[in-house]
């Protein structure tokens, strides 16, 4: 019976080892059959020129070089394709709002069907020191580094000393090396002062794996707008330096559903945003969700989703490493964290934005910070979000069916942080900043789901009750909140673009209703 037990066990060990080499050798099978169908894939369509209607990216991600060994490829549908699926049974029959598309003939015809090229970013972000340091044109005091002296093995624990409002870099020194070092302005700090305060001072875990890129990522920064014009001005102003595309919706409906002319187009095609328009592609919503009159959620949903869709479509030669910014009219970040993103690798995704936070204007700054997930690469942004801006601005990535694959895909564990911190803001986030006029229309142009809905109660729309809100900085449920003090000359009180413009933007920068 001993030997019948043991003969038996033997059997059925052999089984279960056959069992999970056949399993294996299936699923290798499997694999090698994946594999091969995506190369000859990426073959058959690297014959082809980059369309609208697939966007084949080779290689690269977050952490390395575009043309590094990680490949992989994800599609996207042309424009018509996008516009087709989005409309179908998507939306709400209403009455046109009066409004004349440009001539498709002309100079401006059709802005909202062109394509975007997308160029590298050539800007000598990095100059060389006479004594061969490499520093960051914008955090480096030149004057000090240009004539400093390099070190050797006998003054290399000699301290230099600080110059006024700079910091000294100093490098790991091995005998008998030269060293030459960049000297850091305030606020900049790393080896090659190219890392802002605002990242310094930010809860990014891999701060110490920083390091430059060969070739800059290209910045796409996209929001919808109605009618923030004044703060679309600082924000093109804040970030021309750094986006290399905005992608900018609007739509002949408001958030409401109500129709309105499309203020923004006309504006671009007079020459108000001639210094930017070489980087702006425009985006035209011409219908309303159906089911967002009676739930404003899903407008609020519909309106990034549709402007990331139709924006990305529409873009030629995207790289997996570039980066996605999303924002509302209303948030802008500040220029020297987005360059960061451009500039480095060693940072993680997704990535948030600590923002300023304002009421009426930059007078009233309200207490901690705004801190909204705004951005990743775009490897993440099809693999994880599946080219979905509204997915990306939620916090549920982790639980996503991609997140997994992708972190696998990547090698690296993705963890979330924030440009800025609750001391350090990166960004400004400026809410219902308008003349009362431009608050009321907001009032009757908002969702119907953020309830309450003030512009249901014809009290709230009155011009003196909302100059009286300005002017205490009260809310529209007749609280009056106790606000610090603020003034112009604090730090990161306001966009620089306001503050050089102080006399046009003065109702943004000062109390208007304010006793003297």
């Amino acid at each position: 019976m001993g030997r019948t037990s043991m003969c038996r066990m033997k059997i059925k060990k052999h089984k279960l080892f056959l069992f999970f080499s056949v399993g294996l050798c299936v699923v290798s099978f499997l694999y090698c059959y994946k594999t091969l169908h995506q190369e000859f894939l990426l073959r058959d369509l690297s014959h082809h020129k980059s369309s609208l209607k697939s966007l084949v990216i080779l290689s690269g991600f977050l952490w390395g070089d575009p043309l590094s060994n990680n490949s992989f490829l994800f599609n996207t549908n042309n424009r018509k394709d996008v516009e087709k699926a989005m409309r179908q049974k998507n939306y709400d029959e209403k009455p046109v709002a009066d409004f004349v598309m440009p001539d498709p003939t002309g100079p401006h015809g059709e802005l909202h069907k062109r394509t975007f090229s997308l160029q590298d970013d050539h800007t000598p972000h990095f100059i060389h020191t006479e004594m061969g340091a490499l520093c960051f044109r914008d955090g480096t005091d030149m004057a000090s580094s240009k004539g400093k002296p390099s070190y050797t093995k006998d003054n290399e624990d000699q301290k230099l000393k600080h110059k006024k409002n700079s910091t000294v870099v100093e490098h790991t020194l091995k005998p008998g090396r030269n060293v030459s070092e960049c000297v850091c302005r305030q606020g900049w700090h790393g080896p090659n002062c190219g890392v802002p305060t605002v990242i310094q001072h930010s809860n990014l875990h891999t701060k110490s794996h920083l390091k430059l890129r060969k070739v800059p990522r290209r910045i796409i920064n996209a929001i919808n707008i109605n009618h923030e014009f004044d703060l679309l001005h600082v924000r093109f102003h804040e970030l021309a330096d750094a986006v290399d595309l905005f992608l900018v919706c609007e739509s002949n409906f408001t958030a409401y559903g109500d129709s309105k002319p499309l203020t923004f187009l006309q504006l671009l095609l007079n020459g108000t945003f001639d210094y930017i328009k070489h980087k702006i592609l425009y985006i035209f919503l011409d219908h309303f969700p159906k089911g967002g009159r009676a739930n404003g959620w899903i407008v609020d949903d519909y309106l990034r989703t549709f402007l990331t869709k139709n924006g990305l479509s529409r873009i030629q030669g995207l790289r997996p490493d570039d980066v996605f910014v999303l924002n509302d009219a209303d948030e802008i970040p500040v220029k020297e964290g987005i360059l960061f993103l451009k500039l480095y690798d060693g940072w993680t995704e997704p990535f948030g934005i600590h923002m300023r936070k304002s009421l009426y204007g930059f007078y009233w700054r309200q207490m901690g910070t705004l801190d909204v997930i705004s951005g990743c690469t775009m490897a993440m942004l099809v693999s994880v979000y599946k080219g979905d801006g509204i997915l990306l601005r939620r916090r549920e990535y982790f639980s996503m069916p991609g997140f997994r694959q992708y972190e696998k895909t990547s090698g690296h564990v993705l963890i979330p942080w924030s440009i800025g911190s609750p001391v350090h803001y990166g960004g400004w986030h400026c809410s219902w900043c308008f003349k009362p006029e431009g608050i009321y229309y907001k009032l009757v142009s908002a969702q119907n789901g953020d309830f309450p809905r003030w512009g249901d109660f014809v009290e709230k729309r009155k011009l003196s009750y909302i100059r009286e809100l300005i002017r205490t900085g009260g809310w529209f449920d007749g609280s009056t909140p106790h606000y610090p003090p603020t003034n112009p000359s604090e730090h990161m009180f306001a966009p620089k673009y306001l503050l050089d413009n102080y006399e046009k933007y003065d109702y943004l920068l000062e109390n208007p209703y304010a006793k003297g």
